[in-house]
């Protein structure tokens, strides 16, 4: 186990960081924990948390207007503060609750090397913290000495009941615990940069009540329409992680509702297709060029408490393979959490994005490689959780 966060963090509480274009700039920081449940689930519990600011006049999210006002106030010896929204929906182990905030906001950024953080010595390693200004606390940081970050939440659910997230998320082992940068440019100032950690452990409470699990963190600047996409992520017992991300063609990149299943959701045409695998078994780390995600209506549907009661959920099943090792693995949606995005764009007309989060079970997985096959029976829990969006917004 790896006793602090490794990597490179210095662009952890930095925003900027390409030239913004009108629209299309979108920075956020993003948390998905996925906790043990002491009912016995095998999915888990799920705890997804999001902070954000966009470079735009308006634009609806699950129908609450966001007008962000410009770009990041000048900074003032450390901290500023940013038009923001903060998001976060909940599963329990047993329902789905979305979202559990959706909160327009002041947000302050600070570092640790502001005087206005509390430690006396001040360092630039990384720690900092995103604060929204609410009567609530939901605030995230990292520790100036990077043994871990800190995520706190209150919020009421819809029965009225307040909940208090109060978690400690710290180092898993040296491979998932490592600050992972990727960037992308295309034409006309377009591209994305993104800081992952790929894997970590949560300790704290819920309500008083103790709680363990793993995490899964991303910091995001994206300036470009995205097309739809498939991604996931699954958490081993042994310390493996595994991901795919499948960007592709559909019809329902015409899709103006957050409807699901509609008859023009059948096929699509891949426009990249990547995976990724730290196998804790083998000490290696393998990427494959090669992924198919198929999708289809599972057995389950939403409950009476979804957006669309009734409607089918999801299962996938994703194939990665490159030369050395093939995984298939068949998952299914056991809820959904969904964002709807509508943004007014030129000539009055309006475009529109919807991003499905869903808890996985998983049924089956086979990863064969040059010392044989390993199945689900291999792993005492493997948790994750897929995306599917359509609609494009710009």
């Amino acid at each position: 186990m790896s006793e602090i966060f490794s990597g490179d963090f210095s662009t952890m509480w930095s925003l900027g960081l390409r030239q913004p274009i009108q629209h299309l700039t979108w920075d956020w920081w993003w948390w998905l924990l996925m906790l043990d449940d002491e009912d016995g689930n095998p999915s888990g519990k799920q705890l997804m948390v999001l902070w954000s600011t966009k470079t735009n006049d308006l634009v609806h999210v699950n129908k609450t207007p966001w007008k962000p006002q410009g770009r990041p106030s000048e900074i003032v010896d450390g901290a500023y503060n940013i038009d923001g929204m903060v998001c976060a929906w909940w599963y329990d182990g047993t329902r789905m609750y979305e979202p559990i905030l959706k909160d327009v906001c002041k947000m302050t950024i600070v570092d640790d090397s502001s005087s206005h953080w509390p430690s006396k010595q001040h360092k630039s390693t990384g720690g900092g913290a995103i604060i929204p200004q609410l009567d609530i606390d939901c605030s995230m940081g990292l520790r100036s000495d990077l043994s871990s970050f800190w995520l706190h939440l209150q919020t009421t659910l819809p029965e009225g009941h307040q909940i208090d997230f109060n978690l400690d998320i710290t180092p898993w082992n040296q491979t998932l615990s490592h600050a992972r940068h990727l960037q992308s440019d295309y034409l006309g100032g377009m591209g994305y940069d993104i800081l992952r950690i790929h894997g970590a452990k949560v300790h704290g409470s819920i309500d008083g009540k103790e709680q363990q699990g793993t995490a899964y963190f991303q910091k995001v600047c994206v300036q470009a329409p995205s097309p739809p996409w498939y991604w996931g992520v699954l958490h081993f017992d042994d310390g493996s992680y595994l991901d795919w991300f499948l960007p592709h063609f559909a019809l329902t990149v015409t899709s103006q509702t957050p409807r699901p299943w509609k008859q023009r959701d059948i096929n699509h045409i891949s426009l990249s297709q990547g995976g990724l695998f730290h196998d804790a078994v083998h000490n290696r780390t393998e990427r494959f060029g090669k992924v198919r995600v198929n999708k289809r209506a599972s057995s389950l549907s939403e409950a009476s408490h979804g957006a669309n009661p009734g409607a089918p959920l999801p299962e996938f099943f994703v194939e990665l393979q490159n030369g050395r090792t093939l995984i298939s693995i068949h998952v299914q949606a056991i809820e959904r959490a969904h964002w709807h995005f509508d943004q007014p764009t030129r000539g009055g007309l309006w475009s529109h994005l919807t991003y499905n989060e869903y808890p996985l079970s998983v049924v089956n997985i086979e990863i064969t490689d040059e010392y044989g096959t390993r199945t689900r029976d291999d792993y005492t829990w493997i948790r994750g959780n897929a995306e599917h969006s359509w609609g494009i917004l710009h």
